[in-house]
């Protein structure tokens, strides 16, 4: 009986040892896996980009890849006025005259004089330069009092499109022309300077030439520009008049003549010639005679 009951309380007893057993273990487990987790190496912190706050503030500005546009102002229209005038008058010295009066009244300048007097005509011609604001009433000046106007042109030429792209060439190369001045500064090596010296020279010639083709520009627009003649054709008289038949027979006799003595002299000219060729002649004759005799 003791045996029976026995036998059914071991198996009891086994039965929970078996279930405390593992969760026994398994407690041991968890606590020794949070222990290695407690001892692990922390993660290394997230690695942040090249560009920290660091070094940001050392990075240069990004640089704009296009040049900058040169700063030109507003040109207003540039306008060239030229003028050719003929005049006949019956007095040239008194019409000079009152072109100078004009020319005063017209704050105007003569440029040029030329005077011609020959047997057909006594002509001076004036190169006149005249404010660009008072060349219209110098032309209508000239047109009214003087003399006869006998032919007359006025033409203008826009140059406005020409001097802006010349302006702006010429600050485009002032822009260059100083960043060569700042890389001479920098420069290291003797071949360098050499170089940006060179591009240096260049750009200062073109520079000069743009700013000289400006100033000729402003000079044509700001003074306009007249040629002017004064003229007065020489009447013949009778006795002086070489239309006659008996004039021209008396020039023809007196041409002929002076052909005649210009040949003349150029055949005393020629004397050595005329001499040594028939002694050449004779000469030869004589050696061909004798070799026939031979």
């Amino acid at each position: 009986m003791k045996r029976l009951l026995i036998l059914p309380l071991f198996c009891l007893i086994s039965i929970h040892c078996n279930k405390q057993q593992p969760q026994s273990v398994n407690a041991d487990l968890v606590e020794v896996l949070q222990e290695d987790k407690a001892f692990e190496t922390p993660p290394p912190p997230p690695q942040e980009s090249p560009v920290n706050k660091n070094t940001m503030a050392y990075m240069p500005a990004k640089v704009d890849q296009q040049e900058p546009e040169p700063s030109v102002e507003p040109i207003s229209k540039k306008i060239i006025k030229n003028g050719e005038i003929s005049i006949q008058v019956g007095d040239v010295k008194k019409a000079q005259q009152q072109v100078g009066d004009i020319l005063k009244k017209n704050k105007a300048y003569i440029q040029k004089e030329d005077y011609q007097n020959t047997d057909t005509a006594e002509k001076i011609s004036l190169v006149i330069r005249a404010p660009h604001q008072e060349f219209d009433g110098l032309i209508n000046s000239f047109s009214d009092g003087i003399g006869s106007v006998t032919s007359k042109n006025i033409s203008t030429n826009d140059v406005t499109e020409e001097y802006t792209d010349v302006s702006i060439r010429l600050a485009n190369k002032n822009i260059y022309l100083e960043k060569y001045r700042n890389m001479l500064k920098t420069a290291a090596t003797t071949k360098d300077i050499l170089e940006i010296q060179e591009n240096i020279r260049e750009l200062e010639d073109e520079i000069d030439t743009s700013e000289g083709r400006l100033r000729f520009i402003d000079d044509r627009v700001d003074f306009s520009t007249l040629h002017l003649d004064l003229y007065k054709e020489k009447v013949r008289s009778s006795a002086t008049s070489k239309i006659g038949f008996g004039s021209r027979f008396a020039d023809s006799l007196t041409e002929g003549w002076n052909t005649f003595v210009g040949f003349s002299l150029g055949l005393i000219a020629l004397w050595p010639f005329l001499l040594i060729i028939p002694l050449i002649i004779f000469l030869w004759k004589k050696w061909r005679s004798r070799r026939k005799n031979k």
